[in-house]
């Protein structure tokens, strides 16, 4: 893909990532299930799928992160971030966010829109240093959500 040149290190994920995808994914979002009292989505995922839909793309080899995302006709639905936990604090998240708004600005969508549990703090504190900004508080099933946009300078 043409914007996955723009970061190097990130490519496409391909179905033999298949199992590595659900090792970061697993290993980023597990300790959450404590806290939140329910197993995160992506953990749910059917990962090969998302691959074999374009939907992931890694970072690193071997991967360190990754994100999963699906383009829609207004935006750019940044579905997951997964880093590994021993690559924390060495710019993998950065990183990934800044391809994201890459990603999008290439297929010509004006904003990313993504969300998490209310309870994941972290992410509460990081999303708005990265340009995103809080629309809405919502309770999907088990899950209780906190809904970003983030809009993009063409």
């Amino acid at each position: 893909m043409e914007d996955s040149a723009r970061e190097p290190g990130i490519r496409p994920a391909v179905l033999a990532d298949a199992a590595v995808v659900r090792a970061v994914t697993d290993a980023a979002y597990g300790p959450y299930i404590e806290r939140i009292g329910v197993v995160p989505q992506p953990m749910r995922a059917d990962h090969a799928a998302e691959i074999a839909a374009g939907r992931v793309f890694v970072l690193g080899e071997p991967v360190v992160g990754l994100v999963v995302v699906e383009a829609h006709e207004d935006h750019l639905f940044l579905d997951s971030v997964a880093v590994r936990p021993d690559a924390h604090g060495q710019g993998v998240g950065r990183r990934l966010l800044a391809f994201v708004d890459a990603h999008a600005r290439a297929l010509g969508l004006p904003e990313v829109r993504l969300y998490t549990n209310a309870l994941m703090w972290e992410n509460r504190n990081l999303y708005p240093r990265y340009g995103y900004e809080l629309v809405e508080r919502r309770v999907d099933g088990p899950y209780d959500r906190l809904h970003y946009r983030k809009r993009l300078a063409p």
